[in-house]
């Protein structure tokens, strides 16, 4: 009898979780997240480290828990994942907290944002955007209340220094006992606004086009591999500014290693001027850092032309590192922090074209922000990968889609091609629900 008892709880328990269509979940999140059939049949091990924490965020999605914990969720994702995780995520029923660095993210999940300020958590309801309207607001209306407070304080104090000690000193005393509840009653603090950061790109100076030409270009890994970019034909100038968009495996990061000549076409020839001179920076560029190293050895090792430390300190001091981050070992320093370093190394070389792939990864917001603007007034041309649509649109002035061995130019901008990815989306959640 008590076998039996358990035996039909073990029943209910599989309904609850719904073990009949456990493997088809599964595999929809799978799918979702980048894995095509073949894929999701590969041992994790077999896996690389950007793809292993993909599969980490699919089992925590597809455990469903009371209280989901995500930090930094976009990170390994590309474009179309990152659409499908945030119609994922839109609709969670239970609790989600998360940190991450995507603002166009954020408005799409989130339904209140808790600000960490002076060691205390503040709350506000809405998106991102939300947010940011409403602390503008709160913060205007502080300064008018701290401003108008100050105003009175030295009314009230020059009206005691002036008339302490005469006729109207019983009035003097009563202004000091005024002044003296207002201190008791709590002053407004003055509103301290968020440190900001500043960065720039050097003028490269100009190189007559074409900088860059493709022509006829064509390329697969080995002869046994399947091609990832047939006779590819285009151009590229100082004032180009390309996103490169397109599912995780198109090819993306490949084509920026084909224009730095990391790679050889395997036929086709690709021209460069030859006194152009190229920045790539990577997801992993900061891993090839000694980190026993102080940012300042580092970049006058790599720089020796660069005899003064304080001529070095300054151009480091271009990407938001200052005081002891310069000079204590680069272990000692924040994954963005390296990530600024690494920036640094690429602008002191005064590159003519930046290839940035995937550069948000490890960013704060404001450094995100900081980056768009250097970029905006770089006087070179550039070429983005990444999984942040607000970067894109701050800087790329066109859409390139990498898919099916082709680049094709997209007829919009980055959030007409979100709203297409988000349009294939739903219809794939209809196909399977």
């Amino acid at each position: 009898m008590e076998s039996q008892e358990r035996l039909l709880d073990i029943y209910e328990r599989l309904d609850d979780l719904g073990a009949d269509k456990a493997e088809t979940r599964a595999g929809r999140i799978l799918h979702g997240l980048g894995f095509t059939k073949k894929m999701q049949q590969k041992k994790c091990k077999d896996f690389s480290g950007g793809w292993r924490m993909r599969i980490a965020l699919a089992r925590a999605l597809f455990v469903s828990p009371h209280l989901l914990l995500l930090d930094e969720p976009t990170n390994h994702l590309d474009l179309d994942a990152c659409v499908w995780l945030e119609e994922e995520l839109r609709n969670y029923k239970r609790i989600l907290v998360m940190v991450s660095h995507s603002q166009d993210f954020l408005n799409g999940v989130c339904t209140n944002i808790v600000h960490l300020h002076k060691k205390q958590l503040f709350i506000y309801g809405g998106n991102y955007d939300a947010y940011v309207q409403t602390r503008f607001e709160l913060e205007t209306n502080q300064m008018k209340r701290y401003q108008g407070q100050q105003e009175q304080m030295a009314k009230t104090k020059g009206f005691i220094a002036r008339f302490g000690a005469g006729s109207r000193s019983s009035q003097a005393q009563s202004r000091e006992k005024q002044l003296q509840k207002m201190i008791e009653a709590g002053l407004t603090e003055r509103v301290v606004h968020d440190k900001t950061l500043s960065l720039a790109f050097p003028d490269p100076g100009k190189i007559p086009p074409p900088v860059i030409m493709v022509q006829g270009v064509s390329f697969r890994y080995s002869d046994t591999s399947e091609w990832i970019y047939t006779n590819l034909d285009f151009g590229i100038d100082l004032d180009t500014r390309v996103a490169l968009v397109g599912p995780n495996g198109a090819g993306k990061s490949t084509l920026l290693k084909l224009i730095d000549n990391q790679l050889l076409p395997t036929s086709g020839q690709i021209r460069r001027n030859s006194h152009v001179r190229m920045g790539r920076y990577h997801q992993h560029l900061a891993e090839t850092l000694d980190l026993n190293m102080s940012a300042l050895e580092y970049m006058m090792q790599c720089f020796p032309e660069v005899t003064e430390k304080e001529e070095m300190r300054k151009i480091i001091g271009r990407f938001g590192l200052s005081g002891r981050q310069q000079i204590c070992p680069m272990r000692n320093l924040s994954d963005g922090q390296r990530c600024r370093v690494s920036f640094a190394y690429i602008a002191w070389q005064a590159p003519h074209l930046l290839l940035l792939d995937e550069p948000t990864n490890h960013l704060d917001i404001e450094t995100i922000d900081a980056l768009a603007d250097a970029i905006k007034s770089f006087a070179g041309g550039m070429i983005l990968v990444s999984h942040d649509f607000r970067l894109i649109k701050q800087v790329a002035d066109k859409i390139w889609v990498c898919e099916k061995q082709v680049v094709t130019e997209w007829p919009g901008d980055i959030m007409s091609y979100k709203d297409y990815l988000r349009q294939k989306v739903q219809g794939d959640f209809i196909k399977k629900s």
